[in-house]
């Protein structure tokens, strides 16, 4: 009989492309992964690995076992959903995997009373990029996903996972206290076309947004420094050194040297969706989580 477990973390080895990545994604050290995939090796009688270099990668048998394993994995792990959701129990693991700002204004928010409603359910908590966030549900290495998108910013989601929307997040303009524009009762793009802006790497789903946030006005944001945190977003902004466009949700409250201005025309809404397996529908553990994010809505300082 094959061992569950052991092909899970072959498949862990097949997504990460070699035993320290599966190591790392899945909890186990090197050596239990290694030991899983010689079990694995020993109840089929075929090599499931070779060595390339100073790595691993998986044989034709190896890689023709993760393929076809991957059904019976998802039906199991359907099984057991559609099991717990017969009893009623919100018990068991969910791993979770959120954005840094909905980890600190959505997940942070229920953790406590969703533990204190249903002590058999363990949270495991993991923060990652969007897009790493997709691939982590996608692949079976959490059981739940937080992400976001703006606009017109497309997150590519495969057809196995589902997403449940969550409350939408504003962004508002922060600026220094001293800033003309801290006046303002709200702001366009038109307006803010030669200050120089406070903003997340090139290539982040936030940048992308400040940059179509700027269509029609026939100039791009001028980007005057680079920050991967809003924390960082703000104090720049409260040294002088810039404004920024920050969500409400996980922000730090403003204080008196900072102002939040809305923004209009467009206004900087991002999408907010919760992702799971569809093998996951049934799990009341899920549910579970999903109704307590229902009730978290986004604030800002």
């Amino acid at each position: 009989m094959i061992d569950l477990d052991a092909l899970a973390g072959l498949r862990a080895v097949a997504t990460h492309g070699s035993v320290v990545g599966a190591a790392a994604a899945t909890g186990y050290t090197p050596s239990a992964i290694s030991q899983q995939v010689k079990r694995l090796e020993k109840q089929t009688g075929v090599p499931l690995l070779e060595r390339v270099g100073r790595g691993v990668m998986l044989t034709s048998h190896g890689q023709h076992l993760v393929d076809a394993g991957e059904q019976v994995l998802a039906d199991l792990e359907q099984l057991e959903a559609s099991l717990q959701e017969r009893a009623g129990v919100v018990a068991g693991r969910i791993r979770l995997a959120a954005f840094s700002t909905a980890m600190r204004g959505l997940v942070a928010p229920i953790a406590r009373s969703l533990r204190d409603a249903h002590p058999g359910l363990t949270l495991t908590l993991r923060e990652a990029e969007p897009w790493d966030v997709v691939e982590l549900v996608a692949s079976g290495q959490v059981e739940l996903g937080i992400v976001h998108r703006w606009g017109g910013v497309a997150l590519a989601v495969p057809d196995h996972v589902l997403a449940t929307p969550l409350h939408g997040d504003v962004a508002d303009l922060i600026v220094h206290r001293d800033d003309p524009l801290a006046t303002r009762r709200t702001v366009t793009p038109h307006d803010l076309v030669d200050i120089g802006w406070i903003a997340t790497p090139e290539g982040t789903i936030c940048r992308q947004w400040l940059s179509r946030m700027y269509d029609g006005t026939g100039r791009p944001p001028r980007i005057a420094h680079v920050s991967a945190e809003f924390e960082s977003h703000l104090a720049l902004v409260r040294a002088g050194l810039g404004v920024a466009l920050v969500p409400r949700m996980g922000r730090a409250a403003l204080g008196e040297d900072l102002v939040a201005v809305p923004v209009a025309d467009p206004e900087p809404v991002r999408l907010v969706d919760a992702l799971h397996r569809r093998t996951m529908a049934d799990s009341p553990a899920v549910r579970a989580v999903l109704a307590a994010f229902d009730g978290v809505r986004p604030s800002g300082g």
